[in-house]
């Protein structure tokens, strides 16, 4: 509301596309300032370089919200009602547009701030950019004049989405319990490629509680096992292969896999009596600069020593690990992030994931917020899709989340530990997982794009 009362005062789009520049500029800076500690802490690159860097990141996102401000100060007397829907459609534009294009960086979404809130009712029909605009919406209808107005249908709106909350979960409904073991190895950053000390740390103390625990799965975090395959002890292999090829139980294993000549993946790797060697995800939506290297700025990550990788993109929507009669769709790091692409999987309601497993290794972001704010992206997503995730980091949060968006296990952060729990999964489609799988964000952008069009051909009339 703050944003929308100064770009009432302005007299020109100029002055709004800059106002929305600096607001989004600093919001943004705020947002990830942490990408600072994996960049000058870890990668070793210069303190001032690596401001910069993010800085620059930011004010290039914060075009969007640039261009947003700009387009709303100019359609924004058309009455207060359709005023309060440009705000909120060409917010929902912006946010859009950064967490798509250009690989897309989504982090932070004003829609995350309302999981726990009286619009979280909505999350499975409109998922996290609709709950975001129909949270800016309402932030222009009080703002806007006349507010008294506005804030009566307001609070219709919140009446109905509080009344709805008691059918939360009437969109699906039990696929069975299983038990999970959750491998949190806090295996410090800076050590864990280190074939002296984090590597045999890493195998040590994994393949401890790979072969030590007895529940139905067993998930260890991103790269937990820090070597390629062939480049492993080959009697750490096969045991391993040995112990999940008798037993009835599976594990999901952080790990890279390929070679020089196929390339190399960050990949997910399932062992069970029924996965020996057949399944694996290979991650799609890979780290800029951490996993690929943009056209043109090999000059800057030659300017880090974070040890990065040109990986290979495994496909989208790919096939989830069935065991136990659950079927397991695997992420890797922030790729919980993209709702729109985990909902690929649930085009077939028969082959839909029942549970979401994520592996991610955080650790180069230390003890700041990133955590926390990877948490509130994982519960957006449970809620999204009313699943179950399932989360196991290398330095946390170590969780599992249920269908419902709850944290009902946890391990403290930056810790080492073994969690064990047992897990609800789910069967059934939300509306937005059934949208979405079709559609992807199309309809938000149609909506969106449709309110402008209208604004714009609806002339000036002057608040109402």
């Amino acid at each position: 509301m703050v944003l929308l009362a100064a770009l009432q005062q302005l007299s020109t789009w100029k002055q709004a596309a800059v106002t929305g520049w600096l607001f989004a500029t600093v919001w943004l800076c705020a947002t990830f300032w942490w990408l600072y500690i994996s960049m000058h802490t870890y990668g070793g690159l210069h303190g001032a370089l690596a401001v910069a860097a993010i800085v620059a990141l930011a004010v290039a996102l914060g075009t969007y919200y640039a261009a947003a401000c700009a387009l709303y100060w100019l359609l924004r007397d058309r009455g207060a009602i359709l005023s309060a829907f440009v705000f909120a459609g060409v917010w929902t534009m912006a946010e859009m547009a950064r967490g798509t294009w250009l690989t897309g960086f989504g982090w932070g979404a004003a829609g995350y701030a309302h999981i726990d809130g009286p619009l979280a009712t909505l999350i499975p029909w409109i998922g996290v950019y609709g709950v975001g605009a129909l949270a800016a919406w309402v932030a222009a209808a009080v703002a806007v004049p006349p507010g008294i107005r506005m804030a009566l249908l307001l609070a219709l709106i919140l009446t109905i989405a509080v009344t709805a909350s008691n059918n939360l979960s009437r969109w699906t409904s039990s696929a069975g319990n299983f038990s999970v073991t959750l491998l949190q190895g806090n295996i410090p950053q800076d050590e864990k490629f280190q074939s002296g000390s984090g590597v045999p740390l890493a195998l040590s103390w994994y393949g401890e509680q790979l072969y030590g625990s007895t529940t139905d799965l067993i998930v260890a975090p991103e790269t937990a096992i820090p070597l390629l395959p062939q480049d492993l002890p080959q009697e750490f292999w096969d045991a391993l292969r040995e112990r999940f090829s008798k037993r009835s139980q599976a594990a999901l294993l952080g790990i890279p896999l390929g070679d020089m000549a196929h390339g190399y993946t960050n990949s997910v790797w399932g062992l069970s009596p029924d996965h020996l060697t057949q399944w694996r995800y290979d991650k799609h939506h890979l780290v800029p600069f951490g996993e690929f290297i943009p056209p043109l700025f090999k000059w800057f990550t030659r300017m880090m020593n974070i040890p990065l990788g040109d990986f290979n993109r495994g496909a989208v929507g790919q096939a989830s690990f069935a065991w136990k009669s659950q079927r397991f769709a695997a992420n890797i790091c922030y790729e919980d992030l993209f709702g729109e692409e985990l909902g690929v999987r649930f085009q077939d309601a028969a082959l839909a994931p029942t549970v979401f497993v994520n592996a991610s290794n955080i650790g180069w972001f230390g003890d700041s917020i990133a955590i926390d704010q990877h948490l509130q992206i994982s519960r957006m997503r449970a809620l999204e899709f009313e699943r179950p995730m399932v989360r196991a980091t290398n330095t946390g949060p170590t969780v599992v989340i249920d269908h419902a968006g709850r944290v009902t296990h946890s391990l403290p952060r930056l810790s080492r530990g073994v969690l064990v729990a047992t897990v609800e999964g789910r069967n059934g489609i939300t509306p937005y997982a059934w949208w979405v799988s079709r559609f992807g964000l199309w309809p938000l952008w149609i909506f969106s794009l449709a309110i402008v069009l209208i604004a714009a051909r609806a002339g000036r009339t002057g608040p109402r």
